[in-house]
């Protein structure tokens, strides 16, 4: 429970504000945005924890307080009012007096951005899976010999990338000519921005020693930590644009999303703390395989509409199969 008491803490601060600002039912809504962000991205905790364990504590204790205020102002607040800002062209003080006081028109623009941030999101989403999927250093494998033959492939130099890019530029056939352009600049800055985070530990090498820098700048770097804050910036869009359709009230979608994100955070660190990736072996496969599934939704959302009911489904789906497979594993090789 110790791992859950800031979180706590802050859903009480979060739901006197929500309660100030818009009574009860202000209170309520914010609750319940609150529920649905920990169930819409338990998987991200679960990815979050494999990155964070390989830090030191110092930056885990920085993701737990910088990162949760990067988190819920800046993703979940600021990055969408920015977002509104670059694409209608109004400046950054007038979208956010509009978030304030006009939330409709603001939904609507939002609503409007909605291909570049699912374009974008969902291709940094689809490095994140392949780059597990083709990881040939994984010495365990859930699905067995279809895993293994794909972690093989993993062997081809930038099969990761190659493969997005493609399933990026087939996909644009069946985009509307109208949004095609943005799509794709969408889905290839995501795809950079990916690619970018995830070398820059490279500069940091020399010929001498290159691997135990390389190891120190996994643990406790920067890099380490901006990664996650991308990630989490990914999963959050969507819960963003999802949140107009419960309530119109900016500082209620940001308290709801801010109780959430805190939980994320606390889940995080205890499933690091108790050593869980350790437990269920097959919990990490599952949350990939999860964000495998949410990066195809979101592409496909550029198209069709498709209710977040199906994507907390399908990923709570996947965790508990992961689960259910660790148990069994752990229960075979105990005799």
């Amino acid at each position: 429970m110790k791992h859950f008491r800031l979180s706590f803490f802050i859903t009480a601060v979060c739901l006197s504000i929500a309660v100030y600002w818009g009574g009860a039912m202000g209170a309520f809504i914010a609750l319940i945005l609150g529920v649905l962000e920990v169930s819409l991205s338990f998987d991200n905790a679960v990815v979050n924890a494999s990155v964070l364990k390989r830090m030191d504590e110092r930056w885990q204790q920085y993701f737990l307080t910088w990162g949760i205020l990067i988190a819920v102002f800046g993703m979940r607040l600021l990055f969408p009012i920015l977002i509104v800002a670059t694409a209608t062209g109004i400046d950054f003080i007038a979208v956010t007096q509009m978030a304030l006081h006009d939330p409709n028109t603001y939904a609507h623009h939002l609503e409007e951005s909605h291909v570049q941030i699912a374009a974008f999101g969902g291709m940094f989403l689809m490095m994140v899976f392949f780059s597990f999927i083709f990881d040939n250093s994984k010495e365990l494998h859930w699905l067995g010999y279809i895993e293994r033959k794909l972690s093989d492939f993993g062997k081809l130099e930038s099969i990761e990338v190659i493969l997005a890019l493609a399933i990026l530029l087939i996909g644009q056939h069946w985009i509307p000519e109208a949004i095609r352009l943005k799509a794709l600049i969408a889905g290839i800055s995501g795809l950079i921005l990916f690619v970018i985070v995830n070398s820059l530990s490279a500069l940091f090498e020399d010929e001498e020693d290159g691997e135990e820098v390389s190891n120190a700048i996994k643990k406790g770097s920067v890099m380490s930590f901006l990664y996650l804050e991308v990630l989490d910036a990914s999963f959050s869009f969507d819960g963003v644009i999802g949140a107009f359709a419960i309530t119109q009230d900016v500082v209620i979608i940001m308290l709801g999303l801010a109780i959430g994100a805190m939980f994320v955070r606390s889940l995080t660190v205890y499933l690091v703390r108790k050593g869980t990736l350790d437990e269920y072996v097959f919990l990490e496969h599952g949350a990939h395989y999860a964000i495998g599934s949410l990066a195809g939704i979101m592409l496909a959302s550029i198209n069709y509409s498709i209710s977040e009911v199906i994507t907390g489904l399908i990923g709570a789906v996947m965790i508990g199969l992961s689960v259910l497979s660790s148990i069994i594993y752990k229960k075979k090789h105990a005799k």
